[in-house]
């Protein structure tokens, strides 16, 4: 077995499918109440009236919120880097599923959608600021001239208060333990992550994650460089009010 090089970063191997990889056959279980989705389904669906009426989800990953807005009768497609994710997505649910990378998605047509839209802190998975550019620059070439690009993400605390690291609990059981153990970096906006499930039986699964967090006024000037601009924000998918105090944001732009 070759050994680690000291030189290399954590995660150097971490790519646009590797989040799928870890967490395709656990996701469904363990993320299905992440947010509102008859709430985002309603809200989508109604940017999607305003407009030509065709959506494109930025990592639709097992189509949890595709499918309930395919079946609402919104045409979608379906954008993940990772096959392990779209397999699981229901062959009969009415949603047209893409593979590629989001900062590099592979449709040619330029702005052929009226929504755009990417949930619960995808657009974070992009590691990089390059990666995260591209993805924007992607986003306003794909938009309609009327249409609207709408992303959710949290909104990250301040780094002083925040601790460089941390391990806890997710799910206790009788006999399986999943805890999450995490890095900060905030020099570098990045979060490093492992999922750690143990079992009675001495199994050991590692689910290893990573996040580039940007700050609401950060996003809003990388979308203002790729040519969007703010329309709104809200502190959730229900409308209410974002503030100082909102822990997350649903953010609308628009191509200027």
């Amino acid at each position: 077995m070759p050994k680690p090089n000291p030189a290399e970063p954590p995660f150097a191997d971490y790519g646009p499918s590797s989040y799928g990889a870890s967490f395709a056959d656990v996701y469904d279980e363990w993320y299905a109440d992440v947010s509102d989705v008859e709430a985002t389904v309603a809200t989508i669906a109604a940017l999607a009236g305003q407009t030509n009426g065709r959506v494109l989800e930025l990592g639709v990953g097992s189509g949890r919120l595709a499918v309930p807005l395919a079946a609402a009768g919104v045409p979608v497609v379906g954008l993940d880097a990772s096959a392990a994710m779209t397999d699981r997505l229901p062959a009969d649910a009415g949603v047209s599923v893409v593979l590629g990378d989001i900062a590099a998605p592979p449709l040619r047509r330029a702005g052929q959608f009226g929504v755009i839209f990417v949930a619960f802190n995808t657009f974070f998975n992009l590691t990089t600021e390059a990666a995260q550019r591209a993805a924007l620059d992607a986003v306003a070439a794909l938009l309609a001239p009327d249409g609207r690009f709408v992303l959710e993400a949290f909104v990250p605390p301040d780094p002083d208060l925040t601790p460089r690291s941390a391990m806890g609990p997710k799910t206790i059981e009788l006999d399986r333990v999943v805890l999450t153990a995490t890095q900060v970096d905030p020099d570098q906006q990045r979060i490093i992550g492992q999922h750690i499930e143990l079992t009675e039986a001495g199994g050991v699964r590692l689910r290893p994650w990573q996040l580039r967090y940007l700050t609401p006024t950060q996003l809003d000037q990388m979308a203002a460089d790729a040519g969007l601009t703010l329309d709104r924000r809200d502190a959730d998918w229900s409308g209410q009010p974002f503030d100082e105090t909102s822990a997350a944001h649903v953010s609308v732009y628009r191509r200027r």
